[in-house]
């Protein structure tokens, strides 16, 4: 989830006029016979698994440079959680490992300025369970790689003694919570009985670890001493991608959702200078690198760490394909298409889920307000509807503004 928009213009695949228009009429072209933009290059092995969505909307989802909680639930709810979130209802439904999903980001507020990560659990507004119960990410690589990996690195017999005393405290804790409930009024304990759900669920995420210290061990990311502890952000973000795509393969979840930037981030190895992401959006650039280059240069960064995503699921055999075949890698925005103010044309960059989606192309859907026009909740529905998770007769928040179009249902372009 890329703060700051994604350039519409810089996804044309090459030999299209480069020229990006909205369109009247839906344009399927395969990635097959054009080359891939620029920023994409890095995935040119995975050319035949992608798909580039533009021409999608979300105009009723506002927010101050995003649209916080609705980028993933469709429904209008930038700083509070109003429905669960799609990320969430992939977890819960598939995920047999201790974490129905597992979230990253380097900090907890985009709109910060704050140029130095943090280290510690935040909350960037992003993914829910349900109403009122949005959920922590990790900012912390050492921290993430103990929470996911301890298992691997912990010897049999302190596993067990770990195991004896959180179960111990655990019991300790729900005994006590008995004895408080009883002193309770009515109107508090529906409260309270939250909190013991969470002692309880804490617990079964333990057993589930140690059930799969094998796997875990086998699949572990390695730990990274300079990287993990590293104060920049672009340090921060490969270790993300690296720590989330060793807990998929080691079956910890199946779920994992990063933010690998916040308008504060800075990527002085490419060049930004002291420039933020905030900067760069608002057009500014560094000598000859104006602001446009500066974030084609950002994105297709953030493309290389896809690749190397791509290519670990690639290399695992999985039923008749790979583990890549299986999985889907989305990389989006939570301001749409532009710095902020882009929900009126929103990109999605796809990568796998071959079999479930048709891959290998590139889509343009009509213009905001024209007939065949599309929002983004019609892709989730396509990737719900993919991974056989039901969601209801529609996802999120119809847009009242696009009632005289037929936005009901996934695309028919996109589900194989």
């Amino acid at each position: 989830m890329k703060a700051s928009g994604i350039d519409c213009a810089n996804l044309m695949p090459a030999g299209l006029d480069g020229k990006y228009a909205e369109s009247e009429k839906l344009l399927d072209v395969s990635l097959a016979e054009k080359g891939l933009p620029e920023m994409l290059k890095p995935l040119k092995a995975f050319r035949d698994k992608i798909n580039i969505v533009q021409g999608l909307s979300g105009t009723n989802l506002k927010g101050n440079h995003t649209s916080g909680y609705g980028m993933l639930s469709c429904f209008n709810s930038e700083l509070s959680p109003i429905a669960p979130t799609a990320d969430a209802m992939l977890g819960l439904k598939h995920s047999t490992g201790p974490y129905p999903m597992y979230g990253m980001a380097t900090n907890g507020r985009l709109r910060g300025q704050r140029s130095v990560p943090e280290d510690a659990y935040v909350y960037p507004n992003l993914s829910a369970y349900k109403a009122g119960q949005g959920i922590a990410f990790q900012a912390s690589p050492t921290k993430a790689f103990n929470e996911l990996f301890a298992s691997a690195v912990m010897s049999e017999a302190d596993l067990k003694k770990d195991s004896a005393v959180n179960r111990n405290l655990m019991d300790f804790l729900k005994g006590d919570a008995k004895r408080i409930r009883r002193r309770l009024t009515e109107a508090d304990r529906e409260r309270f009985d939250g909190y013991v759900d969470t002692f309880e669920s804490l617990s079964k995420r333990e057993q589930r670890k140690a059930a799969l210290k094998d796997r875990v061990e086998k699949n572990a990311s390695k730990y990274v001493v300079d990287k993990y502890t590293a104060m920049n952000h672009m340090d921060r973000m490969e270790s993300q991608f690296e720590l989330g795509t060793a807990a998929i393969i080691a079956g910890l979840t199946n779920v994992i959702t990063l933010r690998p930037d916040t308008l504060g981030s800075q990527y002085q190895k490419l060049g930004t200078g002291a420039l933020g992401l905030h900067q760069i959006g608002h057009g500014g650039g560094v000598g000859d690198l104006t602001s446009p280059m500066l974030r084609r240069k950002i994105v297709g960064y953030h493309m290389g760490l896809i690749a190397k995503m791509a290519k670990r699921f690639a290399g695992i055999k999985e039923g008749d394909g790979t583990m890549l075949d299986n999985t889907l890698i989305v990389y989006t925005s939570c301001a749409g298409g532009k710095h902020h103010g882009g929900n009126s044309d929103w990109p999605f960059i796809t990568v796998g889920g071959v079999g479930k989606l048709k891959t290998g192309r590139y889509l343009q859907y009509p213009g905001y307000g024209s007939t065949g026009h599309k929002a983004i909740a019609n892709m989730y529905m396509s990737i719900l509807i993919a991974a056989d998770t039901p969601y209801g007769k529609n996802f999120g928040q119809p847009n009242p503004a696009l009632r005289d179009i037929d936005i009901t249902g996934p695309p028919n372009e996109l589900l194989a």
